[in-house]
């Protein structure tokens, strides 16, 4: 697989509870967070290695053999997230790699970030 796209940020929770917001990011609830556009669907979740690491299937139909790694790393109670962005044949080009790198850095570090407060 063809990496295109990385970023790590720190999250305000310890990787237990980020790992579980992300095995399970549709849970409904106080702290439901993934919000999808119409162009996207709901992630499968493989390789599920608690509270270290998992893969998530892409979220954009036209892109399915991409996939998205997590790996968490704890910081003092707080979380290091890195996402790593796949793609099984050729990478996107410029704009649909920048669009999704966009994306994912609004869901994970935005949206997900304010569920804990931030």
């Amino acid at each position: 697989m063809t990496e295109y796209g990385r970023r790590t940020r720190r999250l305000p929770a310890p990787p237990r509870v980020v790992w579980a917001d992300l095995a399970d990011p549709k849970r409904e609830g106080v702290r439901a967070w993934l919000e999808l556009l119409p162009d996207e669907v709901e992630p499968d979740v493989f390789e599920p290695d608690p509270p270290k690491r998992l893969t998530w299937s892409s979220l954009w139909p036209s892109r399915p053999e991409d996939r998205v790694v997590f790996e968490l790393e704890d910081r003092h109670g707080e979380t290091a997230l890195t996402f790593i962005l796949l793609a099984a044949g050729d990478p996107p080009d410029d704009s649909k790699a920048g669009h999704i790198r966009k994306r994912m850095n609004q869901l994970l570090f935005a949206e997900l970030r304010y569920t804990y407060g931030q």
